[in-house]
């Protein structure tokens, strides 16, 4: 069965640097499927849809891979896709995960999205945890992980740092 796996940057200033790009075009390795709420696709298809075509972009690469894999949108609003490569889901989202999940092919990758995120991790349908943790994170921070019915229990695999100061704190289930 294929694995949904979350990345997400959690950051109040948004650093990057090029080991931060350089894990997330690995981590696209094995995926054949982003997944994501309408919100964030709205901001982040069409994003990297112009970086893709801007071969002097310093993000370029990056871009082509996330051109390259096909897009799913969950939403229950949206019935007919804007964008290329990309397909609508509606419906229950759990049921529709986890038909998408026993479907053959490799493993799908969701991106941020606070409510989206938080409806998965409600359904426990996250199978793996990518956090690019930044200690810029201050204040109320975001609600991703707030209120859970239940505890999430996790195993810390393995933490990276990167030059700007975030860190990758890689998870899988406990």
């Amino acid at each position: 069965m294929r694995k949904l796996k979350l990345q997400m940057n959690l950051a109040l200033n948004n650093k990057w640097d090029s080991g931060m790009s350089d894990f997330s075009i690995d981590n696209l390795k094995n995926v054949d499927c982003i997944l994501h709420g309408r919100k964030t696709a709205e901001g982040f298809i069409p994003y990297w849809t112009a970086i893709a075509n801007n071969p002097n972009d310093a993000e370029y690469k990056l871009g082509r891979r996330f051109a390259d894999i096909p897009n799913a949108v969950f939403s229950n609003t949206l019935k007919v896709s804007p964008w290329d490569n990309t397909k609508i889901i509606g419906g229950d989202i759990k049921a529709a995960i986890e038909a998408l999940k026993k479907k053959n092919g490799e493993d799908i990758l969701v991106y941020g999205g606070d409510s989206f995120v938080s409806s998965l991790i409600q359904h426990d349908l996250i199978d793996e945890f990518c956090l690019l943790v930044n200690p810029a994170e201050i204040g109320n921070g975001q609600q991703t992980f707030n209120p859970l019915k239940n505890d999430l229990e996790l195993k810390l695999v393995s933490c990276k740092p990167f030059a700007c100061g975030a860190a990758l704190l890689y998870y899988t289930r406990a």
